[in-house]
């Protein structure tokens, strides 16, 4: 009969301190690429020194890893990830809708992720609701959840980022009507899931790991553990997945296979979640 102990007081106390050095490590990683990055100038969701270093020793490996497991979620059925839940890499994006260079990564990072990654069962891509820019980017982050609640959370999310959209362009009418266009079926039931407590609950809960990481601009992600920050472009993406794929193969993690099921897409009636497009900005969080 199976069954669950618990475990040593030391085991535990051990294994909350490595979680605990490995928060502390990626705060200070993603405060040296925010530096970086501000140092630059403005468009630093160009620029390619966004990635962290690589892993150069076994310990800030093992740091990577602690983190990778104390964030990734790989919830069967989650509607704000796609891929196989046992994909060897796990990509996590903390972004906010007003966000011009989340739209970017959106529009034309993400797609190419899909395909070359994702469909192939190496990536999972899950998406963290990290709101920097105030109550119209808190009412568009629940209702993307609660598209979410009838199986439409990237139809909707591609619709948000199709294009740059701030203020009353993500009021409750507008976010209904770009419901609607995203194939969410019952509109009473989005109204009242956008609004009630389980939203706001779910959207504390992802502010809340970020904030503990240290995240203070959008879009930040995190790569098996490993952080980077800004739209970087797409090679610089490639090759910190192949890189953690390589670590992760051999570790043994992951089955890194494609097949039936390998992209973790929802059933769609021919939207696709993948659009393409420009945008501008990404600020830091206040």
């Amino acid at each position: 009969m199976e069954h669950t102990t618990m475990p040593a007081r030391g085991t535990t106390t051990r294994r909350l301190a490595a979680i605990g050095a490995a928060i502390a490590l990626v705060v200070a990683i993603f405060s040296a690429v925010l530096a970086i990055n501000d140092s630059g100038g403005d468009d630093h969701g160009k620029k390619a020194d966004g990635a962290s270093a690589p892993a150069t020793d076994s310990a800030q490996q093992r740091a990577y890893d602690d983190l990778a497991r104390s964030t990734e979620r790989r919830e069967p059925g989650d509607p704000l990830a796609i891929g196989r839940e046992d994909a060897p890499v796990v990509l996590i994006e903390y972004a906010d809708y007003q966000c011009s260079f989340c739209g970017r990564f959106s529009r034309e990072t993400k797609p190419e992720l899909i395909e070359k990654y994702v469909e192939s069962g190496v990536l999972r891509i899950e998406f963290r609701n990290f709101t920097i820019f105030g109550e119209d980017s808190e009412r568009a982050a629940r209702a993307s959840w609660a598209a979410g609640r009838q199986g439409r959370f990237w139809q909707f999310h591609d619709e948000l980022y199709a294009k740059p959209r701030k203020g009353d362009a993500l009021s409750e009418e507008k976010l209904t009507e770009l419901a609607r266009r995203s194939g969410v079926a019952d509109l009473d039931r989005f109204h009242e899931d956008m609004t009630g407590g389980a939203a706001k609950a779910a959207l504390k809960k992802d502010q809340e790991q970020g904030y503990r990481l240290g995240v203070q601009s959008t879009p930040s992600f995190l790569v098996n553990g490993r952080p980077l920050a800004g739209a970087q472009p797409t090679e610089v993406f490639s090759s910190v997945i192949d890189e953690a794929a390589a670590v992760a193969k051999a570790q043994g993690k992951g089955s890194g296979t494609g097949g039936p099921g390998a992209s973790g897409k929802p059933k769609d009636d021919g939207k696709a979640a993948d659009g393409k497009g420009k945008a501008d900005d990404g600020k830091a969080a206040q």
